[in-house]
């Protein structure tokens, strides 16, 4: 990325009121509650809908405008000195995990939020617009695959393609966009950007551990979802014989053990798992007739993430015939590894330095709207620590401290990149 303008250096002492920041997470909270302290706030769910009008609510009354495209896609506009110019993008996502915590994604749409409202209390127009982004359907837990919305704007993904997603009970994406009456009218994508950032939780214990406030995110991990189905026979666990039996259960057991070999022999750069697995007929008495379930690789080198998958699909298939089990894989979702805008993560690192706050280069090990948006725009995020490396969990938590640091780093490099008006 380049600069056009001679932003002018924000103040070593402008901060956001975290305090305010704060409270904004606790009441949105609040919305979807789970059952052990986080939240349940799936996409296009009823409490999806209810979290998107208090934010519209919040946005409107901190003077920002709203626009919402096909895919439910929130951009809530601050107008700048220079309307004309490309705006800066703040952007996360407010849909969490079925058993998901308090901060994941909300930080980030939050805290662009408090970046507004501290800047009119400062009384600072920025010269080029800033837009605050609620990306639609991050998590995928609903609907397949994760990143939806901000996949078709980056022209990754078909807008058809997000409308025919399926849940578990059937129920497709557009249509559920249409009942709690978020489809807008803006078309998906082509929209200027100047510049995005996106703030958000580690999701890993690496900066908790390395004692540091800021995260200065340098690349995402590439990432490849393999769905595999074993298929074998079911019959009476009590009365077929050992030699017998077509237990698709063992391959899914063989299976397993092979992602993770695969996995640490790429090591230190990859990691691997089988995070979802269906039996049928899933009944204690009856041998896995069928399993089915889905490899997760991710890598932030190319190269490996590619080894691992091309490993995968050459052994796995060899392990079935001996167990009297067919085997059929595919892929169902991928990106490959972003490196974010090399001039966005040196004003990253530099206001971290002129806010005092310690920080590190990391890579990001989970997937993230960054990561498709980086393929349109000048990209970077900013992480802060999570207790214990927690996310994806009801018991995820981070400090008002941790929230603030971030926060602030947001709001001064937003600031740099926006410019200020002046005179």
């Amino acid at each position: 990325m380049t600069s056009d303008e001679a932003a002018a250096v924000p103040a070593a002492n402008m901060r956001v009121n975290g305090e305010r920041l704060w409270e904004s997470l606790m009441q949105m909270a609040r919305i979807g509650p789970g059952v052990a302290g986080g939240n349940n706030r799936q996409t296009l769910t009823d409490a999806d809908a209810e979290g998107r009008r208090l934010f519209q609510r919040w946005c409107e009354d901190a003077g920002m405008t709203m626009q919402v495209d096909r895919l439910g896609n929130m951009f809530m506009r601050l107008e700048g000195a220079d309307p004309d110019a490309d705006p800066v993008y703040i952007g996360s996502h407010l849909d969490t995990q079925p058993t998901g915590g308090k901060y994941d994604g909300v930080l980030g749409v939050l805290s662009g939020l408090e970046v507004v409202r501290s800047l009119r209390d400062m009384g600072i127009t920025p010269r080029r617009p800033i837009v605050v982004v609620n990306w639609t359907n991050e998590e995928g837990a609903r609907f397949a695959p994760a990143m939806l919305a901000s996949g078709v704007f980056a022209g990754v993904l078909d807008e058809d393609f997000a409308n025919s997603r399926e849940d578990a009970q059937g129920k497709r994406f557009g249509e559920e966009l249409d009942r709690i009456g978020w489809r807008g009218d803006q078309p998906v994508g082509g929209r200027p950007i100047h510049a995005m950032f996106e703030y958000h939780i580690e999701q890993g214990p690496i900066l908790e551990a390395e004692n540091k406030q800021i995260g200065v995110v340098t690349h995402g991990q590439g990432l490849r979802w393999i769905e595999i189905t074993v298929t074998g026979k079911a019959s009476h666990t009590g009365s077929t014989p050992m030699r017998l039996r077509r237990n698709a259960g063992r391959a899914l057991a063989q299976i397993t053990e092979l992602v993770h070999e695969i996995a640490m022999s790429h090591q230190p750069n990859a990691v691997g798992a089988i995070g979802h697995i269906d039996v049928y007929p899933n009944s204690r008495n009856i041998i896995p007739e069928k399993v089915v379930f889905t490899v997760d690789f991710r890598s932030h080198l190319l190269p490996t993430l590619t080894a691992m998958v091309d490993e995968l699909t050459d052994r796995a298939p060899a392990l079935c015939p001996a167990l009297g089990c067919d085997f059929a894989s595919r892929i169902v979702g991928q990106f490959d590894p972003p490196a974010f805008d090399e001039t966005l993560v040196a004003r990253i690192r530099d206001a971290a330095d002129r806010l005092g706050y310690s920080h590190m280069d990391i890579v990001s090990g989970a997937g993230h709207d960054a990561c498709w948006i980086n393929k349109v725009a000048p990209t970077v995020m900013i992480m802060c620590p999570c207790v214990d490396g927690l996310s994806h969990n009801e018991a995820e938590e981070i400090t008002p401290e941790w929230a603030s640091a971030g926060a602030d780093v947001l709001l001064d490099a937003v600031l740099e990149t926006a410019g200020v008006e002046c005179g």
